[in-house]
């Protein structure tokens, strides 16, 4: 037992040196990724438009869940109208950027580990480097800073369809006062403390999850068993660092608020 908690220990310190290199490396040939936009504006593509519908159809969900829960709590104390408030702020401080990462990390992450796993496996990694193409200027850059520049506007649109969701729930449905809904939504939410503070939560999220993504699929076993392995490790890594990552965040922002 000693044995294996001491490989373990070895395995994840060795893991640890490995990913900060690889953040290294990743960093140090961005600019030649870049250059060529349209690996990246690819990647926007894949990990960002093709994982529209389900941030918005879940964003229409939780609004919707929002708006029926909050008016329940609110109604005892008189305040219905404040429905709009309490819809807009938990989206916009929280459930927006956490559970837009959370699917973000599902969908576009895993997918990202097996396509990576998969030019691995196949050794078109290998390849490339005997081509003399870097392939983390190639394949795993464009892949970081397509899920970087993703991640905002996603949670964005999950935040949009959840105000939404919580307003067709409030006003027509339940019949909350369309007026009061928007005017006091307008009047508590800070457009510079509570939208940016979200913002750049979705953005400390979105490096989290591609930094993971690409790692996991680079670093991964170069067979079947190894690649479901990595993708497995994305999802649970993932998910773990944007809740662990948003509790240190909203202790600094939303610290007496």
């Amino acid at each position: 037992m000693i044995r294996q908690i001491g490989a373990m220990t070895i395995n994840g310190i060795w893991r640890l040196g490995f990913a900060t290199r690889f953040m290294w490396l990743l960093l140090k040939n961005s600019g030649q990724s870049l250059a060529r936009l349209h690996l990246t504006i690819r990647e926007i593509y894949f990990s960002g438009v093709l994982s529209l519908l389900i941030i918005l159809v879940s964003g229409l969900f939780v609004g919707l869940v929002l708006g029926l829960q909050g008016y329940e709590t609110l109604q005892r104390y008189g305040s219905s109208e404040a429905l709009g408030v309490l819809v807009a702020l938990s989206l916009t401080r929280e459930l927006g950027p956490v559970v837009a990462a959370l699917l973000f990390a599902s969908r576009a992450g895993s997918a990202v580990t097996a396509e990576i796993g998969l030019m691995k496996t196949t050794e078109q990694l290998k390849a490339m480097d005997m081509m003399a193409v870097n392939p983390i200027a190639r394949v795993a850059a464009p892949r970081f800073w397509g899920g970087v520049i993703s991640m905002p506007l996603l949670a964005a649109m999950f935040s949009a369809m959840g105000i939404f969701g919580g307003w067709l729930i409030g006003v027509p449905f339940i019949g909350v006062d369309d007026g009061a809904f928007w005017s006091q939504m307008q009047a508590a939410v800070d457009w510079r403390f509570d939208v940016m503070n979200g913002v750049i939560k979705s953005v400390v999220f979105g490096i989290a999850v591609s930094l993971i993504a690409v790692f996991e699929g680079y670093d991964c076993v170069p067979t079947a068993e190894g690649v479901s392995r990595a993708i497995t490790r994305t999802v649970v890594t993932s998910a773990l660092a944007i809740l662990a990552l948003d509790f240190v965040l909203t202790s600094f922002m939303f610290r007496g608020q």
